[in-house]
């Protein structure tokens, strides 16, 4: 199974007066002929993968230490774990896991090889059957998801809209954040804001004098609201577009925080990382006023990154008690929820988008949370699989490893009914 074309963004993070600057970029899924070369190193394993100031493309050279170290590089608020952690079996024995490239039989040891990953997870159930790290990264180091915390943040909305605090999804942004009342974002509903379909112009061409770029740059030095009051044009109209944009997550992450009278680190904390049973502190950087960037910069442990992946594949419910909201779920993941713009095919050339995830094709319901530079949760609700994926991929955009990926996917659906933890 090919992974399908997404659309090419790239997200620029800078930070001002010399302290850092990241070039961060989504992600490309499209399938090609040519296959990945071999990635048996990755720039600065002879210095001990040190963090630094990344600059160009995350500078390379610091990706793997600052990929796992990106809250002690920025200021962050910690999503606080519970009491109880909830384990997970693990396989006695890996199952031995083929996939096919242009004729090639392969090895999960291949895969890691080729494709700088730092980290895979594969979840059947409850039980872990694959667990692997590279590059001197362990398990209890934190992974950044880059735009996974977009869908994060969605969980947040949803959860918001079951407690009371949000009315709902067809209220205009501005009735929770009366600052933004008068912008475009202000103006959007929070349905159309979790679609990315507001109609507000926002280039992303990465030059250097595109939207993104004045965006985070405002962002870093005034803040959240002052950053979105500067949009304050729509040129289509709201809910008839799809347009990936950052600031529309943003937007939502201010709405959750104004009507939960929380921090959105504080409100996940007790609404989802506590009752799945976290086994580490996350940490989400915020920005010059103490708030989270709702968009990226989400940091947390391999394994709990499965977790959050097993809850969502039982639609929420962890071990017969419900804890994300089923009906609001199931309509961010499934495109028969959407209407034909936001449905695959349409949305881009292949994949769906509902409420900040990615949508699969085909009747039986298939999504992912994706991020930079290689980092994914695919969730298969029917086969109760979660693979989880963090990577310090050579390019921000890699079609290659999208469709070996794709190919992983049907050699772990192979052996799938056979592994187990017994």
């Amino acid at each position: 199974m090919p992974i399908p074309h997404l659309q090419h963004k790239r997200k620029y993070f800078a930070r001002t007066r010399g302290v850092l600057t990241l070039v961060l970029a989504s992600f490309l899924c499209c399938p090609h002929s040519s296959t990945a070369a071999s990635e048996e190193d990755v720039p600065g394993k002879a210095l001990g993968y040190p963090t630094g100031p990344p600059l160009a493309e995350s500078g390379e050279q610091f990706r793997v230490g600052t990929f796992s170290r990106m809250d002690q590089l920025f200021p962050s608020n910690k999503v606080r774990k519970g009491v109880s952690t909830l384990p997970f079996t693990k396989a006695k024995q890996e199952p031995h896991i083929t996939y096919e490239i242009n004729g090639s039989v392969l090895t999960v040891d291949d895969y890691l090889r080729r494709n700088r990953v730092s980290g895979l997870l594969v979840i059947k159930d409850d039980c872990i059957l694959v667990e692997r790290y590279r590059y001197d990264r362990k398990d209890t180091d934190k992974f950044v998801s880059n735009s996974i915390a977009k869908s994060i943040t969605s969980l947040a909305v949803g959860l918001a809209l079951q407690d009371g605090a949000i009315s709902s999804l067809d209220d205009k942004a501005a009735k929770y954040v009366p600052e933004l009342k008068g912008s475009a974002y202000g103006q959007t509903t929070i349905r159309n804001l979790l679609r990315m379909s507001s109609g507000v112009p926002f280039s992303e061409d990465y030059s250097g004098n595109d939207d993104l770029t004045s965006f985070v740059r405002t962002l870093a030095t005034t803040g959240a609201v002052e950053t979105l009051k500067q949009f304050r044009v729509r040129t289509v109209p709201e809910g008839t577009k799809f347009s990936y944009a950052s600031s529309e997550a943003l937007t939502l992450g201010l709405v959750v925080r104004a009507s939960t009278g929380k921090a959105l680190s504080d409100y996940i904390s007790e609404r989802l990382w506590q009752p799945m049973g976290a086994e580490s502190d996350a940490t989400w950087v915020i920005d010059s006023k103490g708030v989270e960037w709702s968009f990226a910069k989400f940091n947390a442990v391999l394994r709990d990154y499965g977790r959050l992946g097993r809850l969502l594949a039982n639609d929420g419910v962890l071990h017969g008690r419900k804890i994300l909201p089923r009906d609001y779920l199931i309509e961010a993941t499934d495109w028969h929820k959407h209407p034909e713009a936001f449905r695959p095919g349409h949305a881009t050339a292949d994949l769906g988008y509902g409420y900040q995830f990615w949508i699969f094709p085909g009747e039986k319901r298939r999504f992912a949370l994706v991020g930079i530079f290689g980092q994914l949760i695919y969730v298969d609700p029917a086969l109760k699989l979660v693979i989880v994926q963090t990577a310090v991929a050579k390019k921000p955009s890699s079609a290659e490893m999208w469709r070996e990926f794709g190919a992983l996917i049907q050699g772990i659906k192979t052996i799938y009914e056979k592994a187990s933890c017994s």
